[in-house]
């Protein structure tokens, strides 16, 4: 009769384990798995490595606040070096083999463009951290795709805004060959017209390029009043050190691709002067108090500070940020279903980001205006407002 009874509270002792586990991982615990593709290493690290501290910073943050309605996030992050090929093939893995509901990134256009291919056809959200408006337009081919950064062509509209304002007509142009080059300066020859520019010179360098002063020997030559240098990594802050050596007189202007500290350290004394659209984050101790975006990006500014000993925040770090948050709201809304979180995402409204205010509609996946965007210039290794 012991026996039996010992027997019969076994029993009953392991129907409690095994009840207990099931309801461990059950569907309330279930991760959401969000994929990430950022250029970590390589030319564009100082785009991709801020956006996966950024990534990674948050993703800590929501789990140990309880995860999304007891779900918690599983960041599963690659590195596409900046390459398109290595883009792609991570999109695949993290559509196939990691069951991700969405995907944050890539870093920079090319691989971007390459990325959203394969998102489209999977029907999975993408939330891009580059530049080109092409990333999200047409709205009708991009009905998945979705990004943070500011566009290309809200970056040439307050270039061309800063060069009227200040009574500079004539420009030459310095752009790099890459996809982000290509559509920058598309929109510089575009927009030319309507703010009575006229583009005197045209020169293109490759992104690896090591010496510019071909190109801008000729430059030197024409009537120009101002140069635009478009383009990310190391080869903007060579051409400004080139322009230095030549003995330019004359401003460089160039993209928001620099508004980084890391591009200041690569410039060095050759980056003094320089004029650049860039994010608010870029001078947000510089705000009015009255500008709603000042505690976002300090609140932004403080915690990635913290939890990276003082490392230097940037723009490319605050598009992820404003990524994950938005999509944290979406699977608040939604739940893993990504049809349902791409409508929750196309839903936003009045996020004020550290990247500026987002409203997206269906016929908008970017939800920003040229107002997210400031003019800055360096002046003794940092950004100072000057519109």
């Amino acid at each position: 009769m012991r026996s039996r009874a010992i027997a019969a509270i076994l029993v009953f002792l392991l129907g409690v384990m095994l009840f207990t586990a099931g309801c461990a991982k059950g569907p309330g615990t279930e991760p959401y798995v969000v994929g990430g593709i950022f250029s970590i290493t390589g030319p564009a690290s100082y785009l991709g490595e801020p956006e996966r501290n950024t990534m990674e910073m948050l993703v800590e943050a929501i789990n140990a606040a309880g995860g999304i309605k007891g779900h918690p996030l599983k960041a599963v992050i690659y590195d596409d070096e900046g390459d398109v090929t290595k883009a792609r093939l991570h999109a695949e893995k993290l559509i196939t083999k990691d069951g991700a509901v969405a995907i944050i990134g890539p870093s920079i256009t090319p691989a971007s463009m390459t990325v959203l291919e394969i998102t489209q056809k999977a029907q999975m959200p993408l939330i891009s951290c580059a530049a080109a408006a092409g990333i999200t337009m047409p709205v009708k081919d991009r009905f998945w795709t979705f990004k943070t950064a500011q566009t290309d062509q809200m970056a040439v509209e307050r270039i061309y805004q800063y060069c009227k304002k200040n009574g500079i007509s004539k420009v030459a142009l310095i752009t790099v060959s890459s996809a982000f080059g290509v559509a920058g300066k598309a929109q510089l020859l575009a927009q030319a017209p309507q703010y009575g520019m006229e583009i005197v010179g045209q020169e293109v360098f490759a992104d690896k390029d090591t010496d510019m002063t071909p190109q801008l020997t000729k430059i030197r030559s024409l009537p120009a009043q101002a140069v635009i240098c478009w383009g990310v990594g190391p080869a903007p802050a060579l051409v400004a050190k080139n322009m230095k050596q030549l003995g330019f007189t004359i401003p460089l202007i160039q993209s928001h691709g620099a508004a980084s500290q890391k591009f200041i350290e690569l410039a060095g004394d050759a980056g003094d002067g320089i004029i650049l659209p860039a994010g608010k984050l870029a001078v947000f101790a510089q705000l009015p108090d009255t500008d709603p975006q000042k505690a976002v990006c300090k609140e932004y500014a403080d915690k990635y500070q913290a939890k990276f000993k003082g490392a230097p925040v940037s723009s490319f770090g605050g598009y992820a940020y404003d990524a994950m948050k938005m999509l944290t709201q979406a699977l608040d809304q939604a739940g893993k279903d990504k049809a349902k979180i791409r409508t929750a995402l196309e839903g936003v409204k009045n996020y004020v980001g550290v990247s500026g205010v987002f409203n997206m509609t269906p016929a908008d996946h970017n939800g920003l205006t040229p107002a997210a965007f400031v003019m800055v210039k360096i002046e003794k290794g940092h950004f100072k407002l000057i519109d």
